[in-house]
């Protein structure tokens, strides 16, 4: 079957067999969009995090047959341009927040997610958005540092 996305603002068509298959799978092994990570394949690590209409959702649990129609924003294309230049991801260099870095395409998006709802999260705000993002590097202080560095100290 054939579905109509919006990927980063583009249009793209796929097929897919199953319309079950996880967007996760369509974005990386039918349109090469690598950014977006396999962790758990459950939908609780959060290193799938993609934007859905403009909503933070687990790649890995939401079926491309769900997608259909919908803007997905993926980390490459969270910025508008190919430079990466996304505040939170200006945040995250600041604050050397990678380590192995797996997790934390999904954290950024999660937080952009967080900002575009509201622009001045209080802490609280920042801990419930992320507190379901696992980094088995265990970054959470440099993480809390570049939430910080957006939301003004929150």
């Amino acid at each position: 079957m054939r579905y109509l996305l919006t990927v980063n603002a583009r249009p793209r068509s796929v097929d897919a067999a199953d319309p079950d298959t996880p967007l996760l799978w369509i974005l990386r092994d039918r349109l090469g969009l690598t950014g977006t990570k396999y962790g758990c394949g459950v939908g609780v690590c959060g290193a799938c995090t993609v934007h859905l209409d403009g909503e933070a959702a687990r790649s890995c649990q939401v079926p491309v047959s769900a997608a259909a129609g919908k803007r997905v924003t993926t980390i490459e294309g969270l910025s508008g341009s190919e430079n990466g230049d996304h505040p939170c991801q200006r945040a995250w260099l600041e604050e050397d927040v990678a380590q192995c870095g797996y997790c934390q395409p999904g954290m950024i998006m999660e937080m952009a997610a967080l900002l575009a709802r509201r622009s001045k999260p209080s802490q609280t705000d920042v801990d419930d958005a992320l507190s379901d993002h696992v980094c088995r590097c265990g970054t959470y202080a440099r993480i809390r540092r570049a939430a910080r560095r957006l939301t003004g100290g929150a």
